[in-house]
């Protein structure tokens, strides 16, 4: 008997996470509006999910769900497994954050990164991403 299994695709080293995070603490409840920069390498949320996942900070806690925009994303199942965890992923379609990925931790919060489009080009993709990660925008 053949079977039909096919391996998930393989996961970004670490290393190759193109991510940049905040250094300034949140004050009280005041959230700022972005957290951190994120430079993916396709707009297949199930291959990439995983490799930005692991190399969050351990501080941010478990994340259970993530919110992204719906226009934007490949067609993506509602549950991941990750790193042999469920993650929840859902879809909005607010025209003021087609840009963004929503990361939610139960008791610790939730994380907003500004999404570089995979095609930019890299002097421009760092540019986005030092102006995420300086002025929170």
């Amino acid at each position: 008997m053949t079977s039909a299994f096919s391996p998930p695709p393989p996961v970004p080293a670490p290393s190759e996470v193109r991510l940049r995070l905040a250094v300034q603490p949140r004050l009280g409840r005041t959230a700022r509006r972005i957290d951190g920069a994120w430079w993916p390498r396709s707009y297949d949320l199930a291959a990439e999910l995983p490799g930005l996942l692991a190399v969050l900070p351990g501080s941010w806690g478990r994340i259970s769900s993530v919110l992204v925009h719906g226009d934007v994303w490949l067609a993506c199942p509602e549950r991941l497994d990750v790193a042999g965890q469920e993650v929840h992923v859902g879809r909005r379609d607010s025209p003021a954050t087609p840009d963004t990925v929503c990361l939610l931790a139960p008791g610790r919060g939730r994380w907003d990164l500004l999404v570089v489009p995979p095609e930019t080009a890299e002097a421009e993709a760092v540019r986005l991403m030092e102006r995420a990660v300086t002025e929170g925008e």
